[in-house]
């Protein structure tokens, strides 16, 4: 008689303590060259500079014989985006971004109000309503382009476009400055590696096919990427150049950036180590805020020793990273929890939001639904 022993089931193996990564570039599929099969519907830009910085877009619009949609605000106006598009030759929709516009109001939002959280930008709404905008148009393919991008080569955005077919976002590599946080600039001023990720500034997404949004917090295009499970099927084609910016001209910065930046950076670290979103609980929250603050205090360590750097860029180093340290300290491990719960609370209110899209409209009556004002809207032939 033969006994038979219960099989004894075999652990997970282990998953690696909660910590920075220095790069999230396995979760990307690179494209070296793709043929430039498919044209883009429209070129969406969020705009708050002053119109010279539209010329690129709307250029590029020309070239790609697509409307290009400018949402301006604060030193951007429609009125003077729409005397330069005119000049251009270039199919234009723009419109002034007023602070109120008929999007739901998000859960996520709603956590962060009349808190030190709370983000004071319009970026997030203005992607939220090229999105909703490219619904009721039935655009498709669209191409989201900040007005800080530059050259971006017009088969680059057809190959993206052309990669939609097996990909939900595909982004253009960033051949300039390394658009990163405070703290991940930091790290690369002392010596430590860092790299860049695809983020909102040049990306190309399936319109049909895009279920989730962008939440008004930094980082909001690497929530965007998010689904309930992880990380959507996303690639990195081509290539274009951010305009440079100084990260650490003022502390404010520093402190603005902390929450979007320790949230988005624990969840693709945790997906980077086979961990799903759900996998994001207190304890993994507690253990990794704990190695945001050691990695920041080596990199206060690091300066004073660091070659290259002058006495100034030290000092202003040093002063955001001890900004980050103090905004951090109201960032809690409940927090990061909640957040990302009423992330998910808000995927479902912006699903049911699309279901109730009216589709087929022209741009005024697309606009007007919105609550925007329609009277910028100008059509020219494309001279390209």
């Amino acid at each position: 008689m033969s006994i038979q022993l219960a099989a004894q089931p075999v652990p997970a193996p282990a998953r690696p303590a909660p910590r920075h990564h220095p790069s999230h570039a396995k979760l990307l599929t690179r494209v070296e060259h793709h043929p430039a099969t498919h044209k883009l519907d429209a070129i969406i830009v969020p705009t708050a500079r002053q119109i010279p910085y539209l010329r690129f877009a709307l250029a590029l619009g020309r070239e790609l014989q697509c409307p290009v949609v400018a949402l301006c605000s604060i030193r951007a106006s429609a009125d003077a985006a729409h005397r330069v598009a005119r000049q251009m030759g270039v199919h234009l929709i723009a419109t002034d971004v007023p602070n109120r516009v008929n999007l739901p109001a998000f859960a996520t939002s709603a956590l962060l109000a009349d808190s030190r959280f709370s983000r004071k930008g319009d970026l997030s709404l203005k992607r939220n309503i090229g999105l909703a905008l490219s619904k009721m148009l039935d655009w498709d393919r669209i191409a989201f382009l900040d007005d800080d991008i530059r050259s971006v080569r017009p088969d680059d955005m057809r190959a993206a476009a052309g990669l939609l077919d097996g990909f939900n976002m595909v982004g253009l590599g960033n051949d300039g400055f390394p658009d990163n946080s405070v703290v991940c600039h930091a790290l690369r001023a002392v010596g430590a590696p860092q790299e860049t990720f695809v983020g909102g500034g040049a990306m190309v997404v399936p319109v049909g096919r895009t279920k989730t949004f962008f939440p008004d917090i930094y980082n909001e295009d690497w929530f965007f990427l998010l689904d309930e499970d992880g990380l959507s099927r996303t690639a990195v084609t081509g290539r274009m150049v951010q305009e440079p910016y100084e990260p650490f001209r003022t502390t404010e910065r520093a402190r603005a950036e902390e929450l979007g930046d320790c949230l988005a950076e624990g969840i693709y670290a945790l997906l980077d180590d086979g961990g799903s979103v759900a996998d994001a609980d207190l304890a993994f929250w507690r253990a990794f805020l704990d190695d945001r603050r050691d990695m920041v205090d080596r990199i206060i360590a690091a300066i004073p020793g660091r070659p290259g750097l002058t006495e100034e860029e030290k000092r202003r180093i040093t002063e955001s990273m001890r900004a980050s340290h103090g905004r951090r300290l109201f960032i809690t491990a409940e927090l990061c929890v909640a957040y990302l719960a009423a992330l998910a609370t808000d995927r479902g209110i912006w699903r049911g939001f699309l279901e109730t899209l009216p589709k087929g409209l022209r741009p005024r009556a697309a606009l007007a639904h919105l609550g925007l004002t329609s009277t910028h809207i100008r059509v020219e032939p494309s001279r390209g």
